[in-house]
């Protein structure tokens, strides 16, 4: 198989996608665009991408359309913690294993001579039918297997009713499986630089652990989609902004690296002089992007240096208010305090959930932009679906 394959307009498409997948730097966000894509050149209503982890098939990305007109089940599900043994029983194990496609009119009606059954439980809950499916191994290099794209009920565009997945189908999946693969391995190795200068900084601080950005981080770009939403904003903007801010919230207190010792690992309250030193980790992580090549660059440093300003102008570095403050800086704000005021630290305990909600709300219009807090409330169902999958 080679793009010689497909016409002058399929060729176009697949070029023009390709140079989409290498500009995207966040995993989850490259995930949420190869599914996008796939779907749309087959029109499939739903897909998931499993990705290789410890010998097991992690449930890494979702999308349903249906789900997604009805209920925020779907982005629930983007964040849970699934995997499924490398075997034989599963489809996805299977393909995984055999690192071929597998085209499946109906998993309702599987030969018997397969040795994976289809699992309905799924279904039988979220009360949904699978039907056809197209499920393929993401390989790169010779022949390595990081993960597997299932591609869910083809819709005919005139009928509305799901149909099989046909060989034009089959065709561009397997041809953009490679691409997506590549930018997958790319994706992974960006995320895992990012999370190595965490550690760095955990080294100095125990508290700014890699669960606690990512949380702070898959906070900030759900509050930041509902958000673009509400002002219209187009989805391909969103996509973009979500990139950018999940790596620019992953960085937000990168700063304390140059905080002292003494000051950043001390076991209980900063006496005033010592909270002056602390306030500075915002100057000195925005510091680090003083230097602008992109727009992780810029957004970045605009969360390093606001992400402790306040709504009422009472903040620091620079006491900026309201709308001054950018949008990216409010939200992880927000993502921060909840996260911080969640959490179990050496000088305290962890707060009560309604404490913490309750105090968000006291605080809207003071400490937080009162916007923000409202759609933060909004989402607090994906929001807890977040913390489960990233917890200590």
């Amino acid at each position: 198989m080679n793009i010689q394959q497909f016409n002058v307009e399929e060729t176009q498409k697949l070029f023009k996608i390709t140079e989409k997948l290498n500009r995207i730097n966040d995993l989850d966000s490259l995930l949420d665009q190869i599914l996008f894509y796939a779907r749309m050149f087959t029109r499939a209503d739903a897909g998931t991408i499993y990705l290789v982890e410890d010998d097991s098939l992690r449930f890494a990305y979702t999308q349903n359309d249906t789900f997604m007109k009805r209920t925020q089940l779907n982005k629930k599900q983007i964040y849970t913690n699934i995997k499924i043994p490398i075997n034989a029983n599963s489809i996805a194990g299977y393909v995984a294993i055999c690192r071929k496609i597998l085209k499946i009119d109906d998993v309702y009606e599987l030969a018997g001579h397969f040795p994976f059954s289809f699992n309905r439980q799924f279904d039988e809950n979220s009360n949904y039918r699978t039907m056809s499916m197209l499920t393929l191994p993401l390989i790169v290099g010779e022949d390595k297997v990081i993960g597997v794209i299932q591609i869910i009920n083809s819709i005919d565009p005139e009928t509305g009713k799901i149909v099989p997945f046909t060989a034009e189908n089959e065709l561009f999946v397997s041809f953009f499986a490679n691409i997506a693969s590549s930018a997958i391995e790319k994706a992974k190795m960006t995320r895992e630089m990012i999370l190595r200068m965490i550690k760095m900084a955990e080294l100095r601080d125990p508290k700014e652990t890699g669960c606690h950005v990512q949380r702070v981080s898959s906070f900030s770009v759900e509050v930041y989609q509902r958000w673009a939403e509400n002002h219209n904003i187009p989805s391909s903007e969103i996509r973009k902004n979500s990139d950018v801010l999940r790596i620019a919230a992953m960085l937000h207190d990168v700063g304390k690296i140059g905080i002292p010792d003494v000051i950043l690992k001390k076991p209980a309250r900063l006496t005033d002089d010592e909270y002056e030193v602390m306030k500075t980790h915002t100057t000195l992580g925005s510091d680090l992007f003083i230097n602008i090549f992109n727009e992780v660059d810029e957004m970045s440093r605009d969360v390093a240096a606001c992400h402790h300003e306040r709504w009422d102008g009472k903040g620091y570095p620079k006491g900026l208010a309201g709308e001054d403050i950018p949008l990216a800086g409010r939200i992880v704000a927000i993502a921060d305090v909840y996260d911080a005021l969640m959490s179990k630290r050496v000088y305290k305990s962890a707060w009560d959930e309604e404490d913490v909600l309750k105090y968000l709300r006291e605080q809207a219009g003071s400490q937080f932009d009162p916007e923000l807090i409202d759609i933060f409330i909004s989402v607090y169902d994906i929001i807890k679906a977040i913390r489960n999958r990233y917890s200590e």
